[in-house]
Formats: C-alpha cells, sequence, structure tokens
C-alpha cells in the first residue's frame, strides 16, 4: 500500500493510460477521412481518454493538453520536445529519428538469442553494451538508466528511485533526456558559431575587411606641374 501511494506521487495519472492505449487504429467516426489514424492522447481527459484522430481532437478535446504518437519500427514512439513539457524524462535514452529526439513509450522485444540487449529482465546472455537498461537490460546507447517510459515507470514502482513530476522550474528550461537544456545547449552552439564561423575557421575581429581608409582622389588633369626651362650644362674648360 505504501509503494502504490509513493509512486502515485511520482507519477502522473494519465502516464499508465497512456502507455497502454493503443495507436494506430482507423477511427470509427472518420473512416473516410484524409488523417482519420488515431495517433493522439490526451492529458487532460486522463484514464477517460483514448487514442483519437486529428478530427477528433477539434470536436471533443479542443483546448486540452494532447500529445502526438508516432511510430518508428513498427514501435510508439514520442518527440522529446512535446513530452519534456509535462514530464520528466531523465535517465530515459533516446533516439534521433528523422531528425527529430524521440524516446519510447514501452519497452521492445529482445533481440533473438540476446546478442546486444540480453533477455528481459536480465536473464540470459550477458550485452555487449556497457550501457543496459535496469529493467529489461536492453542495451542502450549511452548512459542512461533506462530504455522507454514503461521501464522507468516500474523501475519508480519497485525502488522509488526516481520520478516523472516535473520540479518546479523545469518547463523556463527543459532537458532532452541528456541533462542539458535545449536552450542552454542552442545559446552555447550560437556562441560557438559566433567566435568559430560555421566550420569552426575562426572568425576575427577588427580583420582590416569593415573599416578601409579612403581612396585618394585622382588628380585633376590641368594640376600637373608643368616643365621649367631647360638649362644647358656649362662647356669643360
Amino acid at each position: 500500500m505504501m509503494m502504490r501511494r509513493v509512486a502515485a506521487s511520482l507519477v502522473p495519472p494519465w502516464l499508465e493510460p497512456l502507455l497502454s492505449t493503443h495507436f494506430f487504429a482507423t477511427c470509427p467516426l472518420h473512416l473516410d477521412a484524409s488523417r482519420s489514424e488515431s495517433n493522439l492522447f490526451c492529458l487532460d481527459c486522463g484514464a477517460a481518454s483514448s487514442s483519437f484522430c486529428f478530427y477528433c481532437r477539434a470536436d471533443r478535446h479542443s483546448g486540452h493538453r494532447v500529445i502526438q504518437i508516432r511510430r518508428s519500427s513498427y514501435h510508439d514512439v514520442v518527440r522529446v520536445a512535446e513530452i519534456q513539457k509535462v514530464l520528466d524524462i531523465s535517465g530515459v535514452q533516446t533516439y534521433v529519428i528523422n531528425s527529430a529526439r524521440v524516446l519510447f513509450l514501452n519497452e521492445r522485444p529482445q533481440p533473438r538469442g540476446g546478442g546486444r540487449g540480453g533477455t528481459s529482465a536480465g536473464a540470459g546472455a550477458p550485452s555487449s553494451s556497457p550501457h543496459n537498461c535496469e529493467i529489461c537490460a536492453r542495451s542502450l546507447l549511452d548512459p542512461f538508466r533506462f530504455c522507454s517510459l514503461g521501464c522507468k515507470l516500474m523501475a519508480i514502482k519497485r525502488n522509488g528511485d526516481a520520478t516523472f513530476v516535473l520540479n518546479p522550474g523545469d518547463d523556463d528550461e527543459s532537458t532532452d533526456g541528456t541533462g542539458v537544456g535545449e536552450s542552454s545547449a542552442a545559446a552555447e552552439e550560437v556562441s560557438k558559431s559566433g567566435r568559430r564561423g560555421r566550420w569552426g575557421g575562426g572568425l576575427r575581429e577588427g580583420n582590416g575587411h569593415e573599416a578601409r581608409a579612403p581612396a585618394h582622389p585622382p588628380l585633376a588633369a590641368n594640376s600637373r606641374r608643368r616643365k621649367g626651362i631647360p638649362h644647358r650644362a656649362p662647356f669643360a674648360s
């Protein structure tokens, strides 16, 4: 009972319904519409919500907090830029897919033979990666604790040593899952580009090209010096 109370204080009420929702079915109310794929979820409706399409959002969820679920290799993902505004995603491995940073909602099946990821719950062949999910032992690219939101949720229920609840002020500088704020990172990159140029070539201040000395005006045609009267050289005595 105590574990449930602790977990409830660390997990938003809409998270578990989100992780258990089935996405990407065709909306039964808009079968013939072009955007009838059910890939949206309402955070404000929480447990009462299910996946819905673009047209359902305008009809029933206007003004609500809605996130869009995407798919990568038949698994559900969400963009970091969306989810980090409402959830503490620290400790969860992120990936760059189609130029967008995303994370997986739930644990994925392990590779056959347990090659890189081992097997579920850490059993079976050891992973060849130095970084592994604490819950399912899947190999990770970076030193994160979990491979998905679902595995982090399981860790919170077991140990209570993590949280999904944002701290006050986190919205001011959201993180990308690596502990580095996107706004800070962007500002640093701009600062670096200003110092080094786009390719690190070295922009230098005061290189003389911006302020040139004014050119001398051309001499007027009639201002040339006239020749003096020629003098004959004296004869030698």
